[in-house]
């Protein structure tokens, strides 16, 4: 039942500060080795990690997101998208999850039977990896939130951190102090979700 209650205590915290229980150094090997024991198709270890912390964290969210997104909505949206992502600012730092095509690509040339499939299955990776990362954060009383500002921030992104061409952009996922209690998690109906068969 511990992992039950560590992933109940995983909850998206929009309210985030920049005061962390953990060091820069603590968190990126809470990171690194959380990764490393994420599962993947074929072992493939196929997702990468990029870790921002500090100013560097403030210039994806304050520079980079803001001035595409400025570019992409009216004014009336912006103002409401600007105060979103001040949100994702006051966070501490934020956690960008790539897949590598280059490692899909060699599997899919390895086992063309399962060629197609590939991509699915490097989805799922990406998706496991970011459910263990933040359940271990929620674990350390860290806060995240999981953004999906790609594709439209992926050119500006990989030139400012000289990201491999390579590499997808999946997620982000801001991350920091609790600046407020976590809403309370609504659930539907078992009986809309899940359906169980036996002799």
């Amino acid at each position: 039942m511990k992992s039950l209650d560590l992933f109940k205590k995983r909850r998206t915290q929009y309210a985030l500060n920049k005061k962390l229980p953990l060091s820069h150094s603590e968190i990126q090997q809470l990171v690194f080795a959380t990764v490393r024991e994420a599962p993947s198709a074929f072992n493939s270890q196929s997702s990468r990690i990029v870790i921002l912390f500090d100013e560097q964290h403030n210039r994806l969210w304050n520079e980079l997101v803001k001035e595409v997104l400025r570019g992409l909505t009216t004014p009336a949206q912006f103002e409401i998208t600007s105060k979103k992502l001040a949100g994702f600012a006051a966070a501490a730092g934020t956690i960008l999850f790539y897949e590598d095509t280059a490692v899909i690509k060699s599997l899919q040339e390895r086992f063309p039977s399962y060629a197609d499939n590939f991509p699915e299955f490097s989805a799922h990776s990406a998706g496991m990896a970011q459910f263990a990362v933040w359940s271990a954060l929620a674990e350390a009383d860290i806060g995240a939130s999981l953004q999906h500002y790609n594709p439209v921030i992926d050119a500006p992104v990989r030139q400012a951190w000289d990201i491999p061409a390579t590499w997808r952009l999946c997620a982000q996922m801001p991350f920091g102090g609790h600046a407020a209690a976590i809403a309370p998690k609504e659930y539907m109906a078992d009986s809309e979700r899940f359906r169980v068969f036996s002799a």
